[in-house]
């Protein structure tokens, strides 16, 4: 199959368990839960998102005919001088499990990266991830039952975080919702953290360093 990329580029991961930690970001284009496209942005199930996922015409992206031409992609993205740490792939999006599959974590991993992939988890995510992170969606159902960190996008509408402590993972992370309301969205994230410590708070380290 062909893979679809809005874009490839090297940068620290901002946020979860991961943060700090260099890696390539590999966004695949395209989504179940919204078409990108603002005039659909009202009726999506995801309305909040702040991504550009839509085509392929951003930093490095394009339609890669085989698994080994975009693992080929991501490797030329990691920066010469790497060694000492093994490389890190994130797949992300919109949605990456629409595209993601065996063949390229195999393909991924042959160029020698670890993979880590963050996901809506209305899709079954395919062998061979490391690290999956599962950031669900108010009214989306979840198929994809448990991930090495929950990551929740706080608040949301009809999805209470203690509604998701029954979903197997180890890590619980809330994370406060951008927009006009960020400020008050952080300080009730702040106080839910608090208040129910199985939960810890996520920020957005990227985009208060003002780094892509």
């Amino acid at each position: 199959m062909a893979y679809s990329v809005k874009e490839i580029y090297f940068t620290l991961q901002g946020e979860g368990a991961q943060t700090g930690r260099a890696a390539v970001f590999c966004r695949f284009s395209g989504c179940n839960l919204w078409t990108g496209r603002e005039e659909d942005r009202a009726g999506a199930q995801c309305n909040f998102c702040d991504t550009d996922f839509v085509g392929t015409d951003g930093l490095g992206g394009g339609v890669f005919d085989t698994a080994l031409a975009l693992a080929t992609a991501v490797k030329a993205a990691w920066p010469a001088g790497g060694e000492g740490a093994r490389p890190l792939v994130v797949c992300t999006g919109g949605e990456p499990l629409l595209q993601l599959d065996e063949k390229l974590t195999a393909a991924f991993h042959e160029a020698g990266f670890e993979i880590a992939v963050e996901t809506n988890g209305t899709l079954a995510a395919p062998d061979g991830i490391d690290w999956l992170t599962v950031s669900p969606k108010a009214g989306a159902s979840l198929v994809q039952g448990s991930s090495d960190e929950l990551k929740l996008v706080f608040p949301q509408v009809d999805l209470d975080p203690e509604s998701l402590a029954g979903f197997e993972t180890s890590l619980f992370f809330l994370q406060p919702m951008d927009g006009p309301d960020k400020q008050r969205n952080t300080e009730r994230a702040l106080a839910y953290c608090r208040a129910h410590p199985r939960w810890r708070l996520s920020l957005q380290i990227h985009k208060l360093l003002g780094i892509a």
